[in-house]
């Protein structure tokens, strides 16, 4: 099939072109505005994420955990003891509530009393309840008159960028990318393969590529707004602002859009149904939402994993506005991720180019 048609005469390839491209790209970028659900998706969204998970986790300082004291013999002498520790919450437990106490998480760890040594119950396969063990017999042995022999001295400074929402608007300013980039150029397309007004551009003049670069530049127009709200209402809301190289934070978000874009040209470029185009992006997307550490870190995966969660372009977007931010890289340091993003934003879209058809 042929990529266009011969240009009517007195226009120039070239002019024509151009002149497509731009009606394209402005067509696609006023059509943005007349979708309240993308706007909400594209800008309230992320704000109200932001907003909702960094109260959730906001810093409040180490939390005290909370011990269980079995009532019965011993177990005043025993709570006064636990008492003296500010890193305790001393709870009273009916001895016939012990056991449902420690399966709600009601209580971290238990004290029996009314033994000799006291008996400590805990959960080992729960995180939280090591230290809170590790508090509870570091109370009952001060109690007890054990002294420190090593004198330790404390460095308690705060790092800057060691903050959950430090850590997260980074993470959604990435989803943001993914989700826009896919499904910006996507819906489209299958919209309009499924109304047959693709199949009506075989008759013009139009390439294929002035079609495909007209949908990545529209979302490039909207890239700038969307990638200042989150981060404005980052820098408002919770003091967060970016230490590195600007000019390399840039860099990140624009290579990682046009990878994103290129990613969901090539995804949509056969698909002939909305149904069909729903179902692609979720199978490539959702590896990325839950490998990429958007919402904690990657590290988390085993390290057979590795190699293919830092291939993910999600996870080198978040990785790159990450270490710009918070650990104040420059151009430099976030190379690597540039030169990945860049490759696959080339690939992909010479891949689509190849694949996509009118019809």
């Amino acid at each position: 099939m042929p990529d266009h048609a011969p240009a009517p005469s007195g226009f120039t390839g070239k002019r024509l072109s151009d002149r497509a491209l731009w009606q394209l790209s402005r067509a696609r970028m006023v059509g943005f505005l007349r979708e309240p659900e993308a706007v909400f998706w594209t800008f309230a969204f992320p704000l109200l994420m932001a907003l909702a998970l960094g109260i959730a986790f906001r810093n409040q300082g180490p939390q005290r955990s909370r011990v269980g004291v079995e009532i019965g013999p011993g177990a005043d002498s025993v709570s006064v003891a636990l008492s003296r520790s500010k890193d305790i919450e001393v709870v009273r437990v009916p001895a016939d509530e012990t056991d449902a106490a420690l399966r709600r998480g009601k209580i971290a760890v238990l004290v029996r009393a009314g033994q000799s040594p006291p008996r400590v119950v805990y959960d080992p396969s729960r995180p939280e309840t090591r230290l809170a063990f590790l508090v509870t017999v570091d109370a009952l042995e001060r109690a007890a008159g054990r002294t420190d022999r090593v004198g330790v001295v404390s460095d308690t400074r705060a790092r800057p960028g060691s903050r959950y929402i430090d850590f997260l608007i980074p993470g959604l300013i990435g989803l943001n990318l993914l989700g826009t980039g896919m499904w910006g150029v996507g819906f489209p397309i299958a919209g309009a393969r499924q109304q047959k007004l693709l199949k009506r551009m075989i008759a013009t003049p139009m390439r294929r590529r002035d079609y495909l670069w007209s949908l990545v530049l529209a979302r490039a127009v909207w890239l700038l707004l969307e990638v200042a709200t989150v981060l404005g209402f980052g820098v408002i809301a919770f003091g967060t602002y970016v230490r590195g190289s600007w000019l390399a934070f840039a860099l990140v978000v624009v290579i990682g859009a046009f990878a994103f874009s290129a990613l969901g040209l090539l995804v949509v470029s056969r698909a002939r149904t909305i149904e069909a185009v729903s179902g692609l992006m979720n199978f490539v997307m959702m590896p990325m939402w839950l490998l990429s550490g958007s919402f904690f870190s990657s590290e988390r995966f085993p390290a057979v994993m590795q190699p293919l969660v830092q291939a993910l372009p999600l996870t080198l977007v978040n990785n790159g506005l990450r270490a710009i931010m918070n650990e104040s890289a420059g151009l430099a340091g976030v190379a690597p991720q540039l030169i990945a993003l860049g490759a696959w934003g080339v690939v992909c879209f010479a891949l689509a180019l190849r694949l996509f058809r009118w019809e």
